[in-house]
């Protein structure tokens, strides 16, 4: 194995252990998340995977990036509802968070599945 995909491994394993211990607390664990979502992505690059998985991880990346922008802009002018002033419906703003959190989950579980399909028929 060469170095790169050593890195790009490392980077993949871990980006996701970063998303699971932020999952614990999703707006603190926000810390945790988006940059680990962005080494599961650098990781995919580096191991130059196909081009459909680095711009799914890519997205990922991008609606966990834009989802927490707008999680800490909204807190940052008081959040909403309550007498905050600012209706319920900002808080769409943050969707993009938890769907590419949710898309992370499933780009994770089927890496899963394929890893070990691959153990599965090698030891065979």
């Amino acid at each position: 194995m060469n170095s790169s995909l050593r890195w790009a491994r490392i980077l993949k394993v871990l980006g996701s252990i970063a998303m699971v211990v932020g999952t614990l607390d999703p707006m603190e664990g926000s810390l945790l998340i988006l940059p680990g979502s962005g080494l599961v992505a650098l990781g995919t690059f580096l191991a130059k995977e196909e081009r459909r998985t680095l711009l799914y991880w890519g997205w990922v990346f991008i609606l966990i990036a834009m989802g927490v922008a707008a999680l800490f802009a909204l807190s940052a002018i008081g959040g909403i509802g309550g007498t905050s002033g600012h209706s319920l419906w900002w808080g769409l703003l943050i969707l993009p968070y938890p769907a590419g959190w949710l898309l992370a989950v499933i780009g994770g579980v089927a890496r899963l599945v394929s890893f070990f399909k691959a153990r599965r028929t090698v030891c065979v």
